[in-house]
């Protein structure tokens, strides 16, 4: 055997055993059961961003602490919602990034099949605004952070947020409709 077939047999034994470990290892989902419910059900694009919103509030809640001051809200969204999330920050952090991703898959699919659905513009403007609010939230935890798990999952999360902020831009100005009076 030449050396050039042998380095070929390390590499693809190697890459086997890398894939093999990828594969073992079990992957977060970023959502819980109840929350992957919710957005199963539903259906209109705007009510499936109110979801993701507030399954990353949750995590925000965790994240920063606030579950105490929050007690009676939680308590009335648990039958609902469920527990809390948990994890680690990184872990929670990712969470968010990778709902807001789905996020921005849901928009993408729907833009896809009717690019003049009025629900799109709604959407993301709203999905813009809780954007805007997360990054806030989180300020504190780019300059904090120690791992590299954090380090990633923040920079997930920063892709995605430029992302959806930068389409936003895009929209045309919002219309503002009167309502007649009766």
């Amino acid at each position: 055997m030449t050396t050039r077939t042998i380095s070929s047999i390390l590499l693809v034994l190697c890459l086997g055993a890398l894939l093999l470990t990828k594969a073992s290892t079990p992957q977060r989902d970023h959502l819980t059961a109840q929350e992957v419910d919710l957005v199963k059900e539903a259906q209109i694009l705007d009510k499936r961003i109110e979801v993701f919103i507030k399954a990353t509030d949750r995590r925000l809640l965790v994240l920063n602490g606030a579950q105490a001051a929050n007690a009676k809200q939680l308590k009335k969204d648990s039958e609902l919602w469920g527990d809390l999330p948990t994890g680690t920050q990184a872990e929670l952090i990712g969470d968010i990034a990778g709902i807001l991703d789905e996020a921005i898959t849901n928009i993408d699919d729907v833009s896809s099949r009717d690019e003049r659905n009025p629900l799109i513009p709604k959407a993301l403007r709203r999905l813009a605004q809780a954007v805007n609010n997360i990054m806030t939230q989180l300020a504190p935890f780019r300059t904090q952070a120690k791992s590299d798990g954090e380090v990633a999952s923040l920079e997930m999360l920063n892709e995605n947020a430029q992302q959806i902020l930068e389409a936003a831009k895009k929209l045309p100005p919002e219309v503002e409709t009167k309502k007649k009076k009766n």
